[in-house]
């Protein structure tokens, strides 16, 4: 309903709620900002940074460098195809019918695959994420978001402690692309469905 008398009510009740601020007004809200935002100085938490990653439901693996390849082969099984970024370290695949991203892959060519294996620019240990920026290693976002097996490289040097301190170390104007956990999502009546926007597999290998 509009009209004159709607437009006039409605004139009424902000004019109230005018009054009401005028005499009594809001007292500022002071938030803390005491949270760590510093540029990290040392080694972030591996162990906690295991331990968040796992609470979202991913696997998480503690190898050498040297296994990797050898850990990925077990994951995927010896028959697997895995596509990896252009520019992966080709001693991560070594033993493995690997698929490279050049020329880019098609939405199907991805679909097929059994899993995509990646570095990424860093890990967070009070969230468990593992952040992306399509940096040396990662490839295009289609890469981690289309097979439902995503395999994920982090090296200890790569974690950090905190959100803040990982905004310091990335580039803002990257692509980034946050994971916690393999894709899930849930209904109204909270029944957890995986696998509806990325993958529903994540692998997590701390070197």
């Amino acid at each position: 309903m509009t009209g004159p008398t709607s437009d006039a009510a409605r004139a009424a009740v902000l004019n109230r709620v005018r009054t009401a601020l005028a005499c009594a007004p809001p007292q500022p809200v002071a938030v803390p900002r005491d949270y760590h935002r510093e540029p990290l100085t040392g080694a972030g938490d591996v162990e906690r940074f295991a331990e968040t990653v796992a609470e979202y439901r991913a696997r998480v693996h503690r190898v050498e460098a040297d296994a990797i390849a050898s850990t990925v082969l077990e994951l995927v099984g010896p028959r697997a195809t895995v596509v990896i970024p252009v520019d992966l370290p080709p001693e991560w695949v070594a033993g493995l019918t690997a698929v490279a991203d050049a020329p880019a892959l098609d939405v199907e060519q991805l679909d097929r695959a059994d899993a995509v294996l990646t570095g990424c620019a860093l890990g967070i240990a009070a969230t468990g994420t593992i952040v992306l920026d399509a940096g040396p290693g990662q490839g295009r976002r289609a890469l981690t978001l289309v097979p439902d097996h995503h395999i994920c490289v982090v090296r200890v040097d790569q974690i950090v402690d905190t959100v803040p301190q990982a905004f310091a170390e990335l580039t803002p104007t990257r692509p980034l692309t946050f994971i916690s956990g393999p894709s899930a999502t849930s209904d109204i009546e909270l029944q957890r469905v995986e696998g509806v926007h990325g993958p529903r597999t994540l692998d997590v290998l701390v070197v």
